[in-house]
């Protein structure tokens, strides 16, 4: 089992690029199984994640291939294949994205239920309900999803809105298969997140008629057939607001090259709040620098364009450290807090009171043994490791493969302490979380 060890106390400095969205090319990777063509796909990153949908994909007969220039090419050359199995689908609930395209281009899918989160419960009844509107027959047996789409039709107008909000996923399935449904549909309260809208436009670029991109109102006029096209998928912003946190925790200086400040207005705005300087240059430049201690900040967790709950725990690391005390109140999923323990290890003052955490911000962290548990905590032990006095040694890193394009080797341009050792492999737990 791999693991980072790290010396903390170097401020980071230099130039780093920012991957591609993994939460962008999943999806988008889903949807080309309603190609008729082939689609290349640039600037996917090489996640572990994303290998494991390369995998679905195959098993639900897409051909992919990686190209030297590092984008993916897929094609279907088996257009019979249905079912997504229990043994991939449970290592990633984003695997539930290929639910909507194959009822949408096959008129059948069978895809494994994925299983429970350790941040809580993710149900997936609005994406069932969405695609029962257009016409969908959803039977659940055995621990599968059946959906039968032989009436498939526009689904007049549809509300996925749920108790925390749009859901994203569910958003993407309605949305797969609606674009092929015969007349009009519209769909209420839909995801704002830049990762729906780059699949938006991903179905655009193949021949998809769909208005209102960007806002909370979807209206999609079904098409006959979609063709094969060419995409490069969105800059990732949480890995970009990672890195971000990395360098302002360690008085840093950072330029992040091929960010998309666009889609980081709420995390970039606290940062300058903070006292952390947010500089915007050219082309997705982004310069961070971060000095003496922060200054604290409440942070509330929204769908977009509000604060990201994918960068809650990050951000709490870096408010461990404030010059005061900060609330971290989370919206989305309010059992999120499992990196709390972790960071205490490493002398955090923290205490949780229902779905906020009160932070009393201590001088410096120390570094010790923690145990990553999810893909987003043992980003935020990483950065408390990269400022904490002494060494930390965070277990279990191949949660932080699935999101993070050998984030080891970015912080090590950037002057980090940090190397990976490797031990046993093993695989990633049930339905872990983005």
């Amino acid at each position: 089992m791999d693991r980072f060890e790290i010396e903390g106390g170097v401020p980071l400095a230099g130039t780093v690029n920012v991957s591609g969205a993994k939460n962008a090319a999943l999806p988008i990777l889903a949807a080309s199984l309603l190609a008729d063509g082939p689609c290349r796909l640039e600037g996917v990153p090489d996640l572990r994640d994303i290998r494991t949908m390369l995998r679905i994909l195959e098993e639900l007969g897409v051909e992919s291939t990686r190209e030297e220039d590092g984008a993916i090419t897929t094609r279907v050359v088996d257009p019979t294949r249905v079912r997504a199995p229990y043994e991939l689908v449970k290592t990633m609930r984003a695997s539930i994205c290929v639910l909507g395209p194959l009822v949408g281009r096959r008129g059948r899918a069978e895809v494994s239920f994925p299983g429970g989160c350790v941040i809580g419960p993710r149900p997936v009844d609005l994406h069932l309900l969405g695609l029962e509107a257009l016409g969908v027959e959803i039977t659940v047996d055995a621990g599968y999803i059946t959906a039968e789409g032989d009436g498939l039709r526009g689904g007049g107008e549809l509300y996925l809105g749920g108790p925390y909000g749009p859901t994203v996923t569910g958003t993407a399935n309605v949305l797969s298969a609606a674009v092929l449904a015969p007349g009009t549909t519209i769909i209420q309260s839909a995801a704002c997140e830049p990762e729906v809208v780059d699949l938006a436009r991903f179905l655009v670029a193949m021949g998809a008629r769909i208005e209102g991109i960007g806002g909370p109102t979807l209206v999609v006029h079904g098409v006959e057939r979609l063709h094969g096209t060419r995409w490069r998928v969105i800059p990732d912003r949480i890995e970009a607001g990672t890195l971000a946190c990395a360098a302002a925790m360690t008085g840093g200086d950072v330029t992040l090259l091929g960010a998309d400040p666009a889609a980081m207005t709420a995390p970039l705005t606290l940062l300058s709040r903070m006292g952390v300087s947010v500089e915007r240059g050219a082309e997705g430049a982004l310069r961070i620098r971060g000095g003496l201690r922060t200054r604290p900040a409440d942070v509330v967790t929204l769908p977009y364009p509000g604060f990201p709950t994918d960068l809650q725990a990050q951000f709490m690391a870096l408010l461990c450290v404030a010059n005061g005390n900060s609330f971290v109140t989370e919206k989305i999923y309010p059992e999120r807090f499992i990196h709390v323990a972790e960071l205490q290890r490493m002398g955090a003052h923290l205490r949780k009171e229902g779905p906020t955490v009160i932070v009393q911000g201590v001088e410096r962290l120390s570094g010790c043994h923690v145990m990553a548990s999810d893909l987003r905590a043992s980003a935020a032990l990483v950065v408390a490791g990269l400022a904490a006095s002494g060494r930390t040694t965070v277990e279990r890193v191949y949660h932080i493969d699935r999101g993070y394009e050998r984030i080891e080797e970015k912080l090590m341009r950037l002057g980090a302490r940090i190397e990976r050792h490797t031990g046993v492999a093993v695989e990633a737990d049930a339905a872990l979380p983005s």
